[in-house]
């Protein structure tokens, strides 16, 4: 992994769920070449897989949308602000964080403030 230049996505959260996925797969495929529960068992399965990773997104296991910093990179890196949320993520605005949204361009305006003196 140090050896690529750029953010392949590669997370405990993309590979369990990608695995769980497969397993599902694999089962409705078996579903339709004869293996009658396959039918059910594999999009069930594969909606697990969906919840999964989605949790472990939640927990840290995941990336925030976009490219992530060189030292962020590896697989075994915890997010550590998946607790507030991703801006931009359906994931984290699904579980109710809206974390913090970056600014592009100027200084923040300032407060307006009025005081009525003498009244």
């Amino acid at each position: 992994m140090s050896g690529h230049q750029h953010d392949e996505g590669h997370t405990i959260a993309g590979w369990s769920g990608c695995a769980i996925a497969i397993v599902g797969a694999a089962a409705a495929g078996g579903g339709i070449v004869g293996w009658s529960p396959g039918i059910w068992v594999g999009p069930v399965v594969m909606a697990l897989a969906a919840l999964v990773a989605w949790r472990l997104h939640l927990a840290g296991w995941g990336k925030p949308p976009g490219v992530r910093a060189a030292d962020q990179r590896g697989l075994r890196v915890r997010d550590r602000t998946a607790r507030e949320g991703h801006a931009g993520c359906l994931g984290c605005r699904l579980a109710g964080r809206r974390g913090v949204s970056v600014r592009t361009g100027g200084a923040p305006k300032p407060a307006v403030t009025t005081s009525r003196a003498g009244s």
